[in-house]
């Protein structure tokens, strides 16, 4: 399935015509504080991340840029399946988008994709906790210094949602 929609919501693959928008949403500092790499510099980090993510291989990748009356608020889905990751635009956050983005792909998810989903989640990032467990999510441990992220070393909350819940 290429595309996914909600009542508010439109997620897509990526394409190239995206870079501009996500690279808004990327050199953000407060949008990619949790993120897993620092925000972009220039619009070539940019681009290398939208290849990889127009590159990767259906089989074991399933993402989805997300879109609000056409315009791109950001992406969500599973980079290597069946773990996820979602990055919206500050814009776009406190609206219910994330909630109804995730809930969208789960059930996608679990119509054909993937028995569980799993989440890596900053503990300090209680947003993307709060959402995570409000679709189902349990935590099924914690470890300290799991990447690093410049000079900072990065803790993680590990969840997992199975399709039985």
């Amino acid at each position: 399935m290429s595309q996914i929609r909600t009542p508010r919501l439109l997620l897509r693959r990526a394409e190239e015509g995206d870079l501009s928008a996500l690279h808004g949403i990327m050199s953000d500092p407060v949008a990619m504080k949790y993120w897993s790499t620092p925000p972009h510099v220039d619009l070539d980090v940019t681009r290398r991340w939208l290849a990889s993510m127009i590159e990767a291989p259906a089989e074991i990748s399933d993402d989805y840029i997300v879109e609000r009356d056409g315009q791109v608020i950001g992406k969500l889905g599973a980079w290597r399946l069946p773990e996820i990751g979602f990055l919206l635009s500050r814009a776009a956050w406190g609206q219910g988008y994330g909630r109804e983005a995730l809930r969208a792909f789960i059930a996608h998810a679990f119509a054909g994709r993937t028995d569980h989903l799993t989440a890596d989640v900053d503990p300090d990032n209680a947003a993307s906790l709060a959402l995570l467990a409000g679709a189902g999510f349990v935590e099924t441990g914690r470890a300290a210094q799991t990447w690093q992220l410049g000079d900072t070393w990065c803790d993680s909350v590990y969840l997992r949602l199975d399709r039985d819940r």
